[in-house]
């Protein structure tokens, strides 16, 4: 069902909700590929639960710290992007409560975003480098520092995963209940919500590689994007068809 734009609006108001789709949908797009292409081409890859493999290859990375600050980065512009979306759910006569919680639960998800990277990007680097430099007794408690750095990310990547999961699946609620951005769009986005509360859980149990996640990363990847996507042409479509 696409959203009609001129239903109880002015013209600046229709022009301003055209205006945000666009923005909205650039900066989840942006910020989806940044960080899709940082980790892709920068961050070692392996046996995520094989510390001792795993963590000598993230010793042996310059650019640890570098990858982990853009793929905060990417993050970060994803989920400013879905608050511009909400800028557009929210209406003219106040926002409805679900978009009240979706935006709330990204400004969560993000502080957690900034928690783990800040774990995963500089402690667990530091904690690897310094196993790797060590010798004797030392490196025995080196190693066991790291491993506690590493469990300390297993937690907050599941809740990071969980808290994500609940923020779309929120927008995608929203979206349906407004109206205001095509239906399906909505429904992209609550079953990527659901795949990632599901994530998460199992990140909370299995650690950090499992083959339920590589099925929902894959199913993750794909719904986001689309969803993303979607919103951006939507915009895109809409400001064309008003300018024509």
């Amino acid at each position: 069902m696409s959203p009609d734009v001129h239903s109880g609006e002015g013209a600046d108001t229709a022009d301003s909700r055209r205006r945000r789709l666009t923005i909205a949908g650039g900066l989840m797009v942006g910020g989806f590929l940044l960080n899709v292409i940082l980790t892709a081409a920068l961050h070692p890859s392996g046996e995520e639960d094989d510390h001792p493999a795993i963590f000598t290859e993230y010793a042996e990375s310059g650019a640890w710290i570098a990858v982990h600050l853009g793929q905060f980065i990417g993050v970060l512009v994803t989920l400013s992007g879905l608050l511009v979306l909400y800028r557009v759910l929210r209406g003219t006569d106040g926002p409805p409560l679900v978009a009240q919680l979706a935006a709330a639960a990204a400004v969560a998800t993000a502080a957690i975003w900034a928690v783990l990277q800040g774990l995963d990007g500089v402690g667990l680097k530091q904690a690897v480098d310094s196993w790797v430099g060590a010798s004797g007794t030392e490196k025995e408690i080196r190693f066991a520092n790291a491993e506690t750095v590493r469990w300390l990310e297993w937690g907050f990547q599941s809740y990071f995963r969980i808290m994500l999961g609940l923020t779309l699946a929120l927008f995608g609620a929203a979206i349906l209940v407004g109206r205001r951005v095509p239906g399906w769009l909505g429904w992209t986005a609550l079953v990527a919500g659901v795949c990632s509360l599901i994530f998460g859980v199992d990140v909370g149990y299995s650690g950090l590689a499992s083959g339920l996640q590589d099925v929902l990363g894959i199913a993750i990847f794909i719904l986001v994007l689309v969803f993303a996507i979607g919103v951006l042409v939507t915009g895109v479509r809409v400001r064309g068809r008003h300018h024509s």
